[in-house]
């Protein structure tokens, strides 16, 4: 009986001891899932990536360009206005009996300039007749000159007051949008001073003026075997970005190239024009302008940018192989294509980049990984979307 009842207890020892093993048995974590695509190539075209500012394309600030008291102001700060508008008023009565003082000024001699040639034709009769000496002729002849001469200033004095009196109403040389008024209705202006009055834009189209260092310069030029005085006259397209905005979505094209380098930056003067019809881009913001190399295209491999990574032993991208093993290949940036990026070496087609989940991927680790074929789209550079419920892992 006691040797049945140790048999029981060992056989429960055992089996209580199996239960643990069973319970606390290592069992591997799965693989972590990446989405995996292969490189596509297509055309692409290479573009200078630069930094600089918008400006006003035409900016003119009024002045007083007469003496006189400020009477009217037809304008509310800020508004659109249209070229010839009348702005500004400044003080008529003076200006207008200076001009009528010129206008009879030039009466008087144009008068005079009657009698003297009168007078001469009657002494030249008369001296044909031996009736007047060629002295006399000679006086009337100088009279007759003189006034000539007379009639030509006073004509010219009119001219100069009716100038003064137009002088007196400040109208908007071209369309655009008017600053806010710096001087008010009764002030004196245009005494012996400069007096601005206001400041005024046209916006429509816009200018960015940016730069682009003599390195840079140099290779394209070498490359495309143009000269900036030729690019300014192709027109070649130049995108623009406004900060927070995303991707390139201004449309314009370049139209200026400075004559020299800066000697103390070693950059050279470039200028883009945009349409602006909304008025939305101000001139003094900072701006990201994106110009076409021309005769750049080419056919390559491109991928998205995000897939890229970078440490201290250069560029690199994770891709992996037939075994669903990563691995980290060197490679070679080539130029951006809209946000994707020209792998020039380290790849090719055939290859598996790891497109999301990178944080997972280590180098010689095992992971499980999720074709997709990569899209246009992608290729320049969107968010690839989550893998497909029916996509299969790599073999």
């Amino acid at each position: 009986m006691m040797r049945r009842g140790i048999a029981m207890l060992i056989w429960m020892a055992t089996v209580f001891a199996a239960g643990c093993e069973e319970r606390n048995a290592y069992v591997p974590p799965p693989s972590p899932q990446v989405t995996v695509s292969q490189p596509v190539r297509r055309l692409v075209s290479e573009y200078l990536e630069l930094t600089g500012n918008t400006q006003a394309f035409n900016s003119v600030q009024l002045v007083a360009r007469v003496q006189g008291y400020l009477e009217k102001v037809f304008f509310h700060d800020g508004d659109s206005v249209k070229k010839g508008q009348a702005l500004f008023l400044i003080q008529q009565d003076t200006y207008q009996a200076r001009l009528k003082q010129a206008e009879a000024q030039v009466l008087q001699q144009k008068a005079s300039l009657a009698h003297a040639q009168t007078e001469l034709d009657r002494f030249t009769g008369l001296m044909q007749q031996h009736a007047a000496a060629q002295t006399d002729v000679d006086n009337w002849r100088f009279e007759r000159d003189n006034a000539r001469a007379a009639v030509v200033a006073a004509e010219a004095n009119r001219d100069l007051a009716k100038l003064d009196l137009d002088y007196t109403n400040v109208a908007a040389p071209f369309d655009g949008r008017i600053d806010r008024r710096l001087k008010d209705p009764g002030n004196l202006v245009g005494a012996g001073e400069f007096t601005p009055l206001a400041q005024i834009n046209q916006i429509d189209p816009i200018y960015v003026y940016f730069t682009i260092n003599e390195t840079e310069l140099l290779r394209v030029i070498k490359q495309t075997s143009i000269g900036p005085g030729e690019a300014e006259k192709m027109k070649i397209p130049a995108t623009l970005a406004l900060s927070g905005e995303e991707g390139y979505p201004h449309q314009g094209y370049l139209d200026f190239t400075a004559i020299s380098i800066t000697p103390t930056t070693g950059t050279l003067l470039l200028r883009a024009s945009y349409p602006n019809a909304d008025g939305t881009i101000l001139p003094g913001l900072f701006a990201r302008v994106r110009v076409l190399v021309v005769n750049s295209e080419k056919m390559a491999l491109v991928i998205p940018e995000a897939a890229v990574g970078y440490d201290q032993q250069g560029t690199y991208l994770l891709v992996v192989n037939d075994k669903n093993v990563v691995e980290r290949r060197p490679v070679k940036l080539g130029v951006q294509a809209d946000n994707g990026r020209v792998i020039e070496e380290g790849i090719n087609d055939q290859d598996w980049v790891i497109m999301t989940g990178l944080l997972h991927a280590i180098p010689g680790n095992t992971v499980n990984p999720i074709q997709k074929p990569m899209t246009q789209a992608e290729s320049n550079g969107d968010n690839p979307s989550a893998p497909a419920e029916n996509g299969k892992p790599a073999p």
